[in-house]
């Protein structure tokens, strides 16, 4: 069964439903343009995560597959493995956890964080 991505009600509509899909959107196109991986690359990567046992077929968290296609291919190129991905990501959340509501999320909130 093909993957059905949402309709939306007007030309108008956002794009991204969350300003952190742009993000890992731009990332993608940025990465591309500079030489990391090909559309090709992409394209199988992010076709792996859509077809995953268990991905929702009506674009539900379409854009966390994206950002899982993004690292896979960071690890994959070597850029980034998994293991500091992940380090990475639990430094942001315990950050912005940390943060006081309307200040700009820092790492250096992480109180974790050596």
């Amino acid at each position: 069964m093909p993957l059905r991505l949402p309709v939306e009600d007007g030309r108008d509509a956002p794009a991204f439903a969350e300003p952190w899909q742009a993000q890992a959107f731009a990332l993608a196109v940025a990465l591309n343009e500079r030489g990391l991986f090909t559309w090709s690359e992409w394209a199988a990567a992010l076709s792996r995560e859509l077809h995953k046992p268990g991905a929702a077929q009506d674009a539900r968290g379409y854009y966390e597959h994206w950002l899982a296609a993004l690292e896979t291919l960071l690890a994959e190129k070597g850029v980034a493995a998994p293991d500091l991905v992940s380090a990475l990501t639990g430094s942001w959340q315990r950050a912005a956890r940390a943060t006081p509501h309307g200040r700009p999320i820092r790492l250096e909130n992480d109180p974790e964080r050596v």
